[in-house]
This record gives structure tokens, sequence and C-alpha cells, in this order.
């Protein structure tokens, strides 16, 4: 099988035991338990307790869990004099990207190898993640910083620390709810950086920040960024139809729709379209939920006229309507994925690190085939510099 060109879809490169997507079926699987059980019944703390030790927790082990999370949340003094010298135009993904390794300075077992040390620098890394998004976008609106409240959730903290304001219980649970269908999604860009960058041994926080920059790409954690450009861009209802038949004329991508391994609705884009039209409820709010179904419904009927194809909606169609209407901007959406996926992602630097799911540990070292200028086995012959024409 010539799987070049690919971009390895399809290529099993490692066994895991951390989550499945059976994209036939349209299923999502974290460690054995069903995306829809866990959205409906779980909280986010308690997924990250999951993803990292394998089992759901006892009542008391969740408390103790929740406890160390919510100690950890605060970032230390020299990390916040750094963000506070950045460049107020600085894009959140670049702020993380930058401060996410900066931690491993303030973090003493950051190199240890054991399993253990690994675990405790991924329940900072969850903790600090959320910390470091909020105190940036107020840093670069001139806010005073709101310091992490350690009797709130993950989610209610977050919008507090954002927003200054205690959220209501509707709304901290359906943000909780986001989290946990963004916490992992086996081996997509960002989580195979991760892996990669883990086989060599690197510590978690490098592994860590070479996930943020895959993340960071459009074609990836960008991509509900380009969601919220779309529905602002059409604005209304009676434009959805032009401007999508436009954009297939052109064969450019309907962002939000289609996915490299779903061939049936992502499903978690079902559960976050229902959670838009609670919200939109509750707000009064419609616009972005009616547009976002307008797209899906143009989208896959244009599809079916001039391909025969299906076509779906993924995790980015839904999500940005729920963030804009909670009040949150559009270039916060990507950073916000990653405070959701780095529970998945240190799940999966702990499982290449220690090869619990291989044989042994084994660096990444794939080939390529040499297309470039070839002059015979001798090789180009070398002119010096100052006898070339």
């Amino acid at each position: 099988m010539d799987i070049k060109d690919t971009g390895l879809r399809g290529v099993p490169v490692a066994d895991t035991r951390i989550s499945a997507v059976d994209g036939e079926k349209g299923k999502l699987i974290y460690r054995g338990y069903d995306i829809d059980e866990l959205a409906r019944y779980s909280t986010f703390e308690e997924t990250v307790y999951l993803l990292l030790y394998e089992t759901l927790p006892t009542p008391k082990e969740l408390e103790i869990f929740k406890e160390n999370l919510a100690s950890e949340r605060q970032l230390p003094a020299g990390i916040i004099r750094h963000m506070k010298k950045r460049k107020k135009s600085a894009h959140a993904m670049d702020v993380l990207q930058s401060v996410i390794p900066m931690l491993a300075d303030f973090d003493d077992t950051a190199r240890a190898g054991t399993k253990a040390a690994q675990i405790n620098t991924s329940i900072r890394l969850v903790a600090k993640m959320s910390t470091v998004v909020a105190y940036w976008d107020r840093i670069r609106k001139n806010l005073d910083i709101v310091k992490p409240n350690e009797e709130m959730g993950a989610a209610a903290n977050f919008l507090y620390m954002l927003k200054g304001e205690i959220p209501d219980k509707e709304t901290a649970k359906d943000f909780d709810t986001c989290l946990v269908l963004h916490a992992e999604h086996s081996f997509n860009a960002s989580t195979f950086a991760a892996r990669v960058t883990a086989s060599t041994h690197a510590h978690m926080y490098a592994c860590t920040g070479a996930a943020l920059a895959a993340l960071s790409g459009e074609l990836h954690g960008g991509a509900n960024t380009q969601v919220m450009k779309m529905l602002l861009e059409i604005d209304r209802i009676e434009r959805v139809e032009k401007w999508i038949k436009s954009k297939l004329d052109a064969r450019d991508k309907i962002m939000g729709m289609g996915h490299t391994v779903y061939k049936t609705i992502d499903p978690r884009a079902k559960i976050l379209s229902d959670i838009s039209e609670k919200l939109a409820g509750r707000t009064g709010i419609t616009k972005w939920l009616e547009l976002s179904r307008k797209i899906e419904s143009v989208t896959k009927a244009e599809f079916k006229k001039r391909k025969g194809k299906e076509i779906y909606p993924n995790v980015d169609l839904y999500s940005p309507s729920i963030y804009y209407v909670m009040g949150i901007d559009p270039d916060l959406f990507t950073p916000l994925f990653a405070v959701s996926r780095i529970p998945g992602w240190c799940a999966h630097i702990i499982e290449e690190k220690f090869a619990e799911a291989q044989p042994k540990a084994v660096i990444y070292r794939p080939e390529a085939e040499y297309v470039g200028r070839y002059c015979g086995l001798e090789g180009c012959k070398y002119v010096p510099v100052k006898e070339r024409e």
C-alpha cells in the first residue's frame, strides 16, 4: 500500500488504550466509555481523571483530585510578568506556545522519569492552561486579572476568570460539557505531534508545546475560529445559500462540515447542537444557531446534488455559536480547544513514554523518498562560489 500523500489517514502507527473513533458508526470512546454517556453524566474533572488514571474515580478520589486541580490553577509571578510584557496584539495561541514551555522552569519534577511525576505534571498543566488563557484575555484588554476561585469547578472557574462574574449553573454546565467533548480524539494532528515529541523523551511541557503548535493551524484547532468568521460574514439566513454555493463553485472548504474520519455525523456535533439550542432558548440569542443549522442543511443538499455524496457537520460547526453567545471572543476559540484537549495530550504523552499500549518505547523515524536534484551516484560537482557565473 502506497501511503505517501495520504497524511497517514487510515494508517495505524501505534496501539492506544486511551480512545477509539469509529468513523463508520459515528462513535467516540474514552477509555471504554461512550462520549454520549460522559457528556450526559460526567464532568470535566472526572473525565480528566479517567484519561490520566484509566478508570473512573470513587467519590473520595474525585474530591481529592478536584482539590488538587484547583490548588494548581494559579500562575507563578514570573509567568504573569512575562505575559504583561507581551504585545497586546499577540494571539493567545502564540502566548500559550511561549508560556506553557516556560512552566517547566517552575516544576521541579518536570524531568523526573516516573509515571507518578508525569501525572503530577499533567495535573499542573490541566489546571494552569485555562488560567493562562483567561489571564491573557484580560491583560490584553487592560483589565485586572481575576484570580482562580478554588471553590468552583473547572468550567465555572474559567468563565469567572474570563469575565469577572460568577456564571449561572446552566451556562457553567454547558461549558463543562463542551470541555468533556473536546478532551480527547485519538491520533489527530496535535496529539500525534505530542506523541512524536514524547518518543524522543522530551519533557511534558515540550511535548505540549509541540501539540499547541499543531493545534494553532486553521485546518486543525483553528477551524472553530474560521467557522465563527464564516457566521459573521454571512450574517443573515437569506444569504446562506448563495454564500455556500459560491464557495463550492470555487472549490473551497465549508468549515465545520466534513471530517477525515467520520463517515456520518460527528457524535460531538449532535451534542453541541443540542447545547447551542438550549443556550439560545435561555438567552434569546438564536441567530448563530439558526445560521449554523442553515449552513448544515444547505451544504448537505449541495454536496448531494453536486457530488452524489453525503457530508455531515463536525465538532467545529456548533461550538462557535455556543462560545460566542457566552461572550467569548472568536480568537479564543482555538485556545479553548487547548484548554479542553490538554488532558488527552497528557494521557498520550504518558502512554507513549511508558509504552503502555506497545511492546516497547520507540522513537518515530519515518522515511521520505528523495525527489530532488540528482547528478548520479557521485553527486553534483561542487563549484566554488567565486567560480560560479
